[in-house]
This record gives C-alpha cells, sequence and structure tokens, in this order.
C-alpha cells in the first residue's frame, strides 16, 4: 500500500503534489518523493519520512513545471533504504520516471529476464524498479524512427499488462512527452481521474483516492478501469485506452475495510458508507448468535473504525462513547515496519478514558485484526481502566493468509488467526468474547452500493488469490523476504543520472556537499 499522484496542469504543480501527498500520507509513511517535469529536464526530490519532514522550502524551489508526480511508500517485502524511495528513474528511453503501489508477484522471474533478455540492470530490490525498467524495454520495443505517440505508449502498457503479474497502480512521466497512469488488470490498488477548467484549458490529476481531488480542487472524473491506460501530453490532450483484453474488476476489498480514507470513494463507492454498512451487519449477527451479551457500552478503537461502531451502536441500541484518545503524532501501528515497533507505539498512540470503561461490559468494536498485538493490549488496557467485561467485535472476517497484492500480510506466523481456532485466538487477546464478520457479509457492504462490482480481492480472508499465480513456495519466499527482517536495509548506491536531464537532490547528498 503506497500513495501515488500525478498531475498536468497550466501552473507549477510542486505545490499541488505537496499538498496532495500530505492528504495520502495515511498510505505510506516509510519515505516520499516528488518529480517535476519543465518540458525536457525532470526535478526530483525523495528520500526517507513523512512529507513535512522530507521536503522544505529550498527543495520546493528546485521543483519546476507544470507537470509532475509523487509517491508516498510503504515498505512490503522489499527494503525500506532511501535508495528505493519513489519516483525511480530511467534515462533511456527518453528518461521516464515512476512510481507505483502494489506488488508485482512474478517480480523474480521479471528480474532475472531484465538481465538476460533486456540487457537492463537493476539497482534496488524494489519490484517498482522491475516495472519501470518493463516499462522501459516496451517502450522502445514499440517505437518507430524514433518518434514518440499516444498509440505507441499503450503498445507499451500492453506489453506490460503481458509481462507483469500482480497488483499495480501507476503514474510515470516520459520527458518532453507527458503524464502516463495505469492499472492491473484485476483493479487490485486503486486510481481515479480528476479534471479542473481552467481559463487557460483543462488540468488532469490522477491519484490513488478521491481525497486528493476534492482538496486541490479538481472534480472526480472517473476511476482509471481495470487494464486501461491514461496518457495526458504536457499541452493537456486526455488520451485513454484498455490496453488489455481480459480485464475484471476484482478491486481489493481491504481498502474499503482499512487502507483507504473514509472520504473517498473507491470504484464508484463511497468508503465510509461501506464501513456504515459493516457496522449495520456486524450488529445483524450481535442480535443474531451473541444474545447472550450484556453491553453496556460500545467504543470503537479510533479512528477507522469508528462509523462501523457508530452504526452497531445504533442497530444495538446501545450506548456509543468515545473511550480512547488518540494521540495525532504517532503513526498508523498496522503499517509500521517491525513488529517491535509496533507493540510498543500501541499504548503510546493510545490512552483510555477511565469513566467509560469503569464497571462497564464493553464492546470495543475494530476494523479488523491482522497480527493481534494491538487488539492484546487495547484489551488489556480496557481491563485496567476497570472494565467488568471486554467483548471485541472485528468489522472483517479473521485474517489467516498472506496478502502478496502490496499490504504488509507476508508472514503466516504473524497472522493471529492463521491455523488458529477460535479458543486460541480469544485467549490470545484476553476478551471475553470474540466477534468476527462474515467475508458474505462485508462484501454485501460494498455491492449494495453498486452493480458494477461483482467480486473482490479477499485473499487475506480466505486464501483466494485472483492473479493464479501464488502456490506454497512463493509464499514461503515472501516470507524470508520480510521487510523488517535484520540485515535487509543494506544501503545500495545512487544510480549514475543523466544529469542533463534530470535535476536530483537528497537530504544525504545536501548534506555531504
Amino acid at each position: 500500500m503506497c500513495g501515488i499522484i500525478g498531475i498536468v496542469a497550466n501552473e507549477p504543480v510542486n505545490q499541488l503534489l505537496y499538498d496532495g501527498l500530505l492528504v495520502l500520507q495515511h498510505r505510506g509513511q516509510d519515505a516520499a518523493g516528488i518529480v517535476t517535469s519543465d518540458g525536457s529536464r525532470f526535478h526530483m526530490h525523495k528520500n526517507n519520512g513523512l512529507v513535512k519532514d522530507v521536503f522544505h522550502t529550498r527543495h520546493m524551489k528546485t521543483l519546476n513545471g507544470n507537470a509532475g508526480i509523487g509517491h508516498v511508500r510503504y515498505p512490503t517485502a522489499g527494503s525500506s533504504s532511501s535508495a528505493e524511495a519513489q519516483p525511480l528513474y530511467v534515462n533511456s528511453p527518453y528518461g521516464i520516471v515512476l512510481a507505483h503501489n502494489g506488488n508485482l508477484t512474478n517480480a523474480d522471474k521479471l528480474k532475472d529476464d531484465m538481465f538476460k533478455l533486456d540487457l537492463r540492470h537493476l539497482n534496488t530490490n524494489s519490484d517498482s524498479e522491475v516495472l519501470l525498467n518493463v516499462l522501459a524495454h516496451s517502450i522502445v520495443e514499440s517505437t518507430q524512427d524514433n518518434v514518440l505517440t499516444s498509440d505507441i505508449i499503450f503498445e507499451a502498457v500492453a506489453s506490460v499488462f503481458a509481462r507483469c503479474n500482480g497488483a499495480y497502480a501507476v503514474v510515470s512521466m516520459i520527458a518532453n512527452f507527458g503524464l502516463l497512469a495505469f492499472r492491473d488488470t484485476h483493479g487490485i490498488r486503486p486510481l481515479v481521474i480528476g479534471i479542473k477548467e481552467t481559463e487557460a484549458g483543462p488540468e488532469y490529476i490522477v491519484a490513488s483516492e478521491s481525497v486528493a481531488l476534492d482538496m486541490l480542487g479538481f472534480r472526480l472524473l472517473r476511476d482509471v478501469e481495470p487494464g486501461e491506460a491514461i496518457f495526458i501530453d504536457l499541452d493537456g490532450n486526455f488520451y485513454s485506452k484498455k490496453c488489455a483484453q481480459q480485464a475484471k474488476q476484482t478491486p481489493c476489498i481491504f481498502e474499503y475495510v482499512y487502507l483507504a480514507r473514509p472520504d473517498s470513494v473507491i470504484d464508484g463507492v463511497s468508503v465510509y458508507q461501506t464501513r456504515l454498512n459493516m457496522g449495520g451487519t456486524l450488529a445483524k449477527k450481535i442480535k443474531r448468535d451473541w444474545a447472550n451479551l450484556s453491553i453496556d457500552v460500545v467504543i470503537p478503537i479510533p479512528d477507522t473504525s469508528r462509523p462501523c461502531a457508530q452504526e452497531v451502536a445504533l442497530k444495538l441500541n446501545v450506548n456509543f462513547r468515545e473511550g480512547f484518545i488518540k494521540n495525532r503524532y504517532i503513526g498508523r501501528t498496522f503499517i509500521m515496519p517491525g513488529q517491535a515497533l509496533r507493540k510498543k507505539s500501541v499504548r503510546q498512540k493510545l490512552n483510555p478514558i477511565k469513566f467509560e470503561f469503569l464497571g462497564k461490559n464493553v464492546l470495543l468494536i475494530d476494523d479488523s485484526i491482522v497480527r493481534g498485538t494491538t487488539s492484546k493490549e487495547i484489551v488489556q488496557m480496557a481491563r485496567d481502566a476497570g472494565a467488568k467485561n471486554v467483548y471485541l467485535a472485528s468489522a472483517a472476517p479473521p485474517v489467516k493468509f498472506p496478502n502478496v497484492y502490496g499490504i504488509d500480510m507476508p508472514s503466516r506466523n504473524e497472522l493471529l488467526a492463521h491455523n488458529k481456532t477460535y479458543d486460541e485466538i480469544i485467549d490470545e487477546i484476553g476478551a471475553d468474547a470474540l466477534i468476527y464478520q462474515d467475508l458474505d457479509d462485508l462484501k454485501l457492504t460494498i455491492t449494495q452500493e453498486t452493480t458494477a462490482i461483482k467480486d473482490f480481492d479477499c485473499s487475506c480472508f480466505d486464501g483466494k488469490y485472483i492473479t493464479a499465480d501464488i502456490d506454497e513456495a512463493y509464499l514461503a519466499n515472501i516470507e524470508n523476504a520480510r521487510a523488517d527482517k535484520d540485515g535487509d536495509n543494506e544501503s545500495i548506491p545512487s544510480s549514475q543520472l543523466d544529469l542533463n536531464l534530470l535535476n536530483y537532490s537528497s537530504e544525504n547528498e545536501e548534506q555531504h556537499a
């Protein structure tokens, strides 16, 4: 899970990209980067850290141009070194920069092919660099007489779809040509298009979530369709084409459960409304299967579960209360790169209001239970605050299987519900009762809002991988490639860039200058 954005405008885009990344920060807190284009030249700045810490006034002044892309990174099975901060760059053909959200499931084979067949060198462990080089090679193969057109670009993207498996939403800039965006043939990761009409002509934006469009004053046009490519040249001309014939819309259901902001609209569906719906179906299950529970108060585990908890309380006719105060200066614990760091941050992040727990039977609502680290700590916090009984309900089903499409759930051993019985899970968490959402009900919370989506990627819940290329050997391999495994954060030298094309700055380089 990362956040990506691309803009072609009639004015400088550096501030627009920065502001857009700020509202996409929830999708990645590990690194941030921006590349702008003033025609034939790129201007780049990227580094590890939050958006507000990576970019300062001196950096923004160097990011010239009316077109550009940005990225906030969330590391999964790759390294979290600064060398892998995005966007990434190649200088042939033309010069291309790329930012990617998702995960290639055949990256290892592609890396081998890059070296042996495409004669390209990869400088990082990132599958995003693999994707960039596949795109660059495909453009070379499709280009005739060194003349690049939108049709040639779409032909190249079709080749990318033919070679690359997995999840990928992509924004890319081709020097002196324009902005390219595309979404994998399953539409696993989200990507939306926005437009702003100005006196100088239309301006376009492509971003992971519609919230970025809202904040920057763009109107939501539509989602990029699975298997579709979008190209916007530097004059603001818009082109699109379905580049894969076998595309099928199966978005990641976890986007609605947790990943996306509630004020976003993904594939035509309000994330906030789906979370209200999750509360409604969860309340029905509690009434049906847990009628014996005496519940005095419903308390959300902030922030994502709040709409669901409000609807549960409403449907159960029980008081809704805010029982935890969140420290806004602690990041999302789910996407912190390391189990020890996640566990330590829970009590730094949340503090109970003891009055709301003392002597009460408390129903805690969480969006999901992945590793169980947070859940165990929070249940104990509720007991320490004086709760009589602590019940825990999840808006999502048990997470039993690794996610291989860009979410940090790669190791089965880290997943609380993997190969465990209900009694073993509840014993691990320490709650008096544990209630999970049913998968069919979870799907219904979204499909009742649209007729366009028929199925989802639910692999972390049901173990069914929609790309059909995941086996036991693959799962074992990614478990050995954990991003937070000791020794993974190796230092990789920067690639030698064509300085006439790329004006690159990084915090480390400036410190040594």
